[in-house]
């Protein structure tokens, strides 16, 4: 992938005829794509480099090292994703509020499937990466969601569910936006259109929604 080519070039760096550095949304964007692609281990920061066509320590001499390029790529990524989730309507019903915001949950994976693919590979991995995820951007999410949630399972509209329940049957039909290779075996069209793959998120938070509130009704059996 070639970088752009700029008017200045940073103290250090080679002279006429070496790629100037890339812009800074362009070197994030591509450093989502490495880190999604390859993960963080394997995309080392000579990897990365190579990928963004400049010299083997670019990553070092503007962000410091390669873990605080991921905390600035996840940043760029993932701020962007959370400031597009719908906010709570007080006055919605609470189980229109919970499908709205998974809804917009899935709309946001069809839209930055990278971002998607990223987390999934951190999710299995205890580590600081994991940590930082959780701490800015899963915490965040889970209190947009709880108190709705708690104000349905109050009125005997849901039976209580463990936030680690909840949360991985929110997350796992997320797979349903990013493996498309399997999905497209599955009979989903090739080259689905925005709407078809809005239809399939809207499709998989009904299908949530509805489970959890069922559990509702079999908790008041």
């Amino acid at each position: 992938m070639e970088a752009r080519t700029g008017s200045a070039r940073r103290p250090g760096r080679p002279g006429a005829g070496t790629p100037a550095a890339p812009e800074g949304q362009s070197v994030l964007q591509w450093g989502l794509e490495a880190f999604a692609e390859l993960g963080y281990d394997r995309a080392s920061a000579r990897e990365l480099a190579r990928r963004l066509g400049v010299s083997h320590n670019f990553i070092n001499d503007r962000y410091g090292s390669k873990a605080a390029f991921w905390r600035a790529t996840v940043d760029y990524a993932l701020g962007a994703q959370l400031a597009r989730m719908p906010q709570p309507d007080p006055s919605a019903d609470e189980a229109e509020q919970l499908r709205q915001f998974i809804t917009g949950f899935y709309w946001n994976a069809v839209d930055t499937p990278l971002i998607g693919r990223l987390m999934v590979d951190e999710f299995s991995r205890d580590t600081e990466r994991l940590d930082y995820l959780y701490e800015r951007y899963i915490a965040p999410m889970l209190q947009l969601m709880l108190p709705g949630i708690e104000r349905l399972v109050a009125s005997g509209r849901m039976a209580p569910v463990p936030v680690d329940v909840l949360f991985f049957a929110v997350m796992g039909p997320v797979s349903g936006m990013l493996e498309v290779p399997l999905a497209l075996r599955l009979g989903r069209p090739e080259n689905a259109s925005p709407q078809q793959l809005a239809a399939t998120a809207e499709s998989l938070a009904a299908l949530v929604v509805d489970g959890l509130l069922a559990t509702g009704a079999g908790h008041r059996a």
